[in-house]
């Protein structure tokens, strides 16, 4: 395992950049609550307004604006000396396929020098981590964002039986999606015909429902956020078995 770049009093082991919009109040507590002794998490919020999605063009204008802003966030990470960098907004990652999300990746760790976990990239590692190949895919997004994250699993060679877009209302809105809703759902996507089901969009509080929902449904439910974590700490040598959160933090 290599050293820390710049270990600190509380951050020891490690410290992750966490990359969030303003207006995502979810990344934030899950990933404290999964953080390991030693582990210390630290934010950079970028501006982002809280536009009314109401259509496929809504939706399209809002990932234009995350795109504008990543590059900004970045840079307000780099002086707290992180070890490695968490993308903590998924529908981007997504956006351009898999070929796009690796140049993306490529891009975001140029600049920030160090690596950086992107939703897409560690949603298809932990697929293949729990050897799962034909997935249901639950996300908080339009039919224009729902293609694209078809798509690019279809590209990973994944099998995507079912997809449900939740259709939110706002940014804002998709963290106030309830516990009914995302259990109903993930109801709905449930079936013999699939390996795993796959929650994407980090403002869904989904970590652990997804917990427990593996374990009533007897398969892996991966949530994007336990993914991202999970990616973040595999890859600096961080191999502690985390509790509460489903078995890929506790087994994989």
């Amino acid at each position: 395992m290599s050293q820390a770049l710049h270990a600190d009093l509380l951050g020891w082991r490690r410290k992750i950049g966490v990359v969030v919009p303003a207006t995502n109040t979810i990344v934030e507590p899950e990933f404290h609550q999964m953080a390991p002794a030693g582990i210390t998490n630290h934010t950079s919020r970028f501006e982002l307004s809280n536009m009314a999605l109401n259509s496929d063009a809504d939706f399209l204008r809002l990932v234009e604006q995350i795109k504008a802003n990543l590059d900004v966030a970045i840079d307000g990470l780099v002086p707290a000396a992180p070890d490695h960098i968490i993308i903590g907004i998924s529908a981007e990652s997504f956006w351009d396929g898999a070929d796009g999300a690796a140049a993306l990746k490529e891009r975001l760790s140029q600049r920030a020098g160090v690596h950086v976990t992107l939703g897409s990239d560690a949603a298809r590692l932990a697929i293949e981590a729990v050897k799962a190949q034909r997935i249901a895919v639950l996300t908080p997004y339009w039919p224009i964002a729902d293609e694209r994250v078809s798509q690019y699993f279809g590209q990973c060679g994944f099998d995507v039986r079912r997809l449900i877009g939740l259709k939110a209302t706002s940014p804002i809105n998709i963290a106030e999606q309830n516990a009914a809703t995302l259990e109903q759902a993930l109801q709905r996507l449930d079936g013999d015909d699939v390996d795993a089901i796959v929650q994407v969009g980090t403002n869904l509080g989904m970590a652990k429902i997804a917990a427990v929902a593996e374990k009533s449904m007897g398969k892996p439910v991966i949530a994007i956020n336990t993914a991202l974590y999970w990616h973040a700490l595999r890859s600096m040598g961080i191999d502690d078995s985390i509790s509460n959160f489903g078995r890929l933090l506790e087994q994989h």
